[in-house]
């Protein structure tokens, strides 16, 4: 059983005590221990008690919660499953790594688990009652009372081993099983039905970033660039950085660099005809990429790398850099890359 909150690094969160109903001693962070069957009753602005109500249905996994709705939307519902309130803030930085972190997981459980969501700043009560000292604080309530916490932005691996505490294993959500299906149709080259797969997700949810990423790179494979840009316009700000969508607008870029480049075969006679031809070569390694010859590009750029490494500024291992991050770091040919390049500058 929980013992103890640590505190988050950094400013930490405090509120005088407010004048909330009957939250028992058992019930603050720091006494989970010693808990007794809690009482938990509170009161709106005007003073009139607010009722309890059913639990929301099972499909509710997420939602944002307010004092008023404290008691429907945890207390009464974690008697069905367990559900984890993450406490944040509007300014707190650490919050925006955990959140989402947080929906990932909890939609992977696939129902095992809820998750509310609070803003301290605008429901103050609920926190300065359970004595939360910091945000973010993730405070897990079963059979209406509060059984084990966390605080801190955790590495998603801990918020799963969290979870699976509490509800058993986690296994791949029908969203992830969905995404799968949906990469592997797009590495087959399927790309009508990879992308009826992302939209399905992005049916379900709108911000996920993975099908965003997969249905701007089938629209980049048919060749419509204009419209990848305009599905990575629907990235949340506070996703842009994500790797995936990193590696669509790479890919974007890199493709609107091939149509530049020239006809593949003029370019390898070229580079025949030519061999200091660095720009000839460098062209030819963006054609080869864009006919997914990924291992013919990483071994043009090297060559101009060998021969020349200043070139252009260095535009041969710049472009390489660009291949990977376009192909994703994972991508074999992004490995082999990297093994080429760094034989070549460090031999």
């Amino acid at each position: 059983m929980y013992a103890g909150l640590p505190e988050l690094r950094g400013a930490p969160y405090h509120r005088p005590q407010p004048a909330l109903n009957n939250i028992p001693r058992g019930d603050r962070i720091g006494d989970l221990n010693d808990m007794s069957e809690p009482t938990f009753t509170f009161t709106d602005t005007a003073g009139a008690a607010m009722p309890g109500q059913a639990a929301n249905g099972a499909a509710d996994l997420i939602k944002d919660a307010t004092t008023a709705t404290f008691m429907t939307d945890v207390i009464e519902a974690s008697q069905q499953v367990p559900v984890l309130v993450d406490f944040w803030a509007p300014w707190c930085g650490p919050c925006k790594q955990l959140t989402p972190a947080l929906e990932k997981v909890v939609r992977k459980a696939g129902g095992a688990v809820r998750l509310v969501k609070m803003n301290i700043d605008e429901n103050p009560e609920v926190p300065g009652q359970m004595g939360i000292q910091s945000v973010p604080t993730v405070v897990a309530f079963s059979g209406g009372r509060p059984v084990d916490a966390f605080a801190g932005a955790v590495p998603e691996s801990q918020i799963q081993a969290f979870i699976e505490k509490l509800a058993g294993p986690v296994g791949p959500s029908e969203t992830d099983m969905m995404l799968e299906q949906a990469d592997a149709m797009l590495a087959a080259g399927d790309i009508g039905n990879a992308g009826q797969f992302y939209a399905g997700v992005l049916g379900r949810e709108p911000e996920n970033v993975v099908a965003i990423a997969g249905l701007a790179q089938c629209q980049i494979k048919a060749g419509d660039l204009d419209r990848a840009r305009q599905v990575l316009e629907t990235v949340p700000p506070e996703k842009a950085g994500d790797p995936a969508i990193v590696a669509a607008r790479a890919a974007i870029d890199l493709a609107a660099q091939a149509e530049d480049a020239g006809d593949l075969t003029e370019l390898q006679r070229a580079v025949a005809a030519d061999p200091e031809d660095h720009q000839a070569r460098l062209d030819l390694a963006v054609a080869l990429s864009a006919h997914d010859k990924k291992s013919e590009a990483v071994d043009a750029l090297i060559e101009i790398v060998r021969r020349d490494r200043s070139w252009n500024d260095e535009a041969a291992r710049k472009q390489l850099l660009q291949f990977f991050e376009a192909w994703g770091f994972k991508d074999p040919a992004s490995a082999y890359g990297r093994r080429k390049l760094s034989a070549v500058l460090f031999s």
